[in-house]
């Protein structure tokens, strides 16, 4: 199990770009579509508990499954994992970069932008179909969302009203 975590999470931080929230749909497809460790339901509720968590989502959320499959053993194994490419890449980087022209790297990395944006777009979507099931949490996102378009309502209030709102509909309070 800790080899095939280790690859499977490797690969996720190998061709992945754009952040955590660019990696849930490639977690996605590989822990529950083509390994069937877990389900949509547990795979939710472990980027939920990876959102709120202090640190980087994806690597929340590999910390999370691997330890939900193998222990602490799969936890660090899936940490190691989902980081080890983007580690790689920063040491290559920071020893490169200085040695050619200042701006190339910068100029050619901007088109990896729309497909970050796309990622987090997937990203979004998944969580939204597996979240959005029943009219009051279909309310509560309307709500938060118009709130933060029209930006009348900044971001922390808006997870505080978000989060009252869920204790209201949903603890029968």
């Amino acid at each position: 199990m800790l080899a095939q975590l280790f690859l499977s999470f490797f690969r996720i931080g190998l061709f992945c770009f754009g952040g955590g929230y660019a990696m849930i749909p490639l977690i996605e497809r590989e822990i529950i579509i083509a390994r069937g460790w877990l389900t949509a339901g547990e795979f939710l509720d472990i980027a939920a508990v990876a959102e709120i968590t202090p640190g980087p989502v994806a690597v929340n959320v590999a910390t999370f499954v691997g330890y939900r499959l193998a222990g602490i053993p799969g936890a660090a194994t899936a940490t190691a994992a989902v980081i080890l490419p983007a580690v790689t890449l920063m040491v290559l980087l920071c020893w490169i970069i200085p040695r050619i022209r200042p701006g190339v790297a910068t100029r050619e990395l901007v088109i990896l932008r729309p497909a970050m944006v796309a990622m987090i777009g997937a990203a979004a979507l998944f969580v939204g179909r597996a979240a959005l099931v029943d009219m009051p949490s279909i309310l509560i996102y309307g709500g938060v969302l118009s709130g933060l378009f029209s930006r009348r309502l900044p971001l922390v209030p808006a997870l505080a009203l978000a989060g009252v709102l869920g204790m209201v509909f949903f603890s029968g309070g």
